[in-house]
C-alpha cells in the first residue's frame, strides 16, 4: 500500500479533485425555514434586505422587490428577485409588484450581458415544494445566465459546476454596472 493510500487519500487514479465545502449548507439545509409556508420566523428572504448590500449581497433594491445573488448558484451570475413582502405565491403579488418583478427581470438580464457577456438566460420561478421549491415560503424568482458550452462534461458527467468567480466579486461588478444606460 502506498504512503498516500494509509493517509487516507485514495490510490491516486488521475482525477482532479474540486471541493466545494461552501456547498455543505446547502445539502444540511442551514438557514432554511421551518413550519409552514406563512412562517416568517426564520426566513433568509425576509433577513437578507436587513443587512447592508455587500453583506446580504443584493444587487439592486427597488421599492417592492430587491435583486440578489444566490448562494447556491446554478452558473455564476445566478440572481433571483425577491419580494420585501413575505408571499408564498405569484398569485399574491399586486398589480405594482408584479410590475416590479418584470422591470427587475429585464433590467438584471442587460446587466448580466453587459458584464459577463451571457448569451441566454433560464428564468422562473418554483410555486411550492412539491414544485422544487427549496423556499416555498416566500417567492423568488431566478435569473439563471447560459453560454454556450455551460453545459460541458463538468456538470453532466461531473456532476460539478464550476465557478469562477466569488459570489460577492461578482455582486460588486453587477451592482456598479446597474442602472447604466
Amino acid at each position: 500500500m502506498s504512503q498516500v493510500a494509509s493517509e487516507g487519500a485514495g490510490v491516486p487514479d488521475d482525477y482532479e479533485r474540486l471541493w466545494t465545502p461552501h456547498r455543505m449548507a446547502y445539502i444540511k439545509g442551514e438557514g432554511k425555514p421551518t413550519g409552514d409556508d406563512a412562517d416568517i420566523e426564520g426566513c433568509p428572504f425576509c433577513e437578507i434586505p436587513k443587512l447592508d448590500d455587500a453583506d446580504g449581497l443584493i444587487v439592486a433594491r427597488g421599492q417592492c422587490m430587491y435583486v440578489v445573488m444566490n448562494k447556491f448558484p446554478y452558473n455564476s451570475g445566478h440572481l433571483m428577485v425577491v419580494p420585501f413582502r413575505h408571499v408564498p405565491d405569484y398569485t399574491d403579488l399586486d398589480v405594482e409588484e408584479v410590475a416590479e418583478m418584470g422591470s427587475l427581470t429585464q433590467e438584471a438580464m442587460r446587466v448580466v450581458r453587459a458584464v459577463m457577456g451571457a448569451h441566454g438566460f433560464n428564468i422562473g420561478m418554483n410555486q411550492g415544494q412539491v414544485a422544487g421549491a427549496g423556499i416555498a415560503g416566500h417567492l423568488h424568482q431566478h435569473i439563471v445566465p447560459r453560454w454556450g458550452g455551460d453545459s460541458n462534461f463538468m456538470p453532466i458527467i461531473g456532476r460539478t459546476k464550476t465557478l469562477p468567480q466569488l459570489l460577492a466579486d461578482t455582486r460588486t461588478e453587477l451592482a456598479a454596472a446597474w442602472g447604466r444606460p
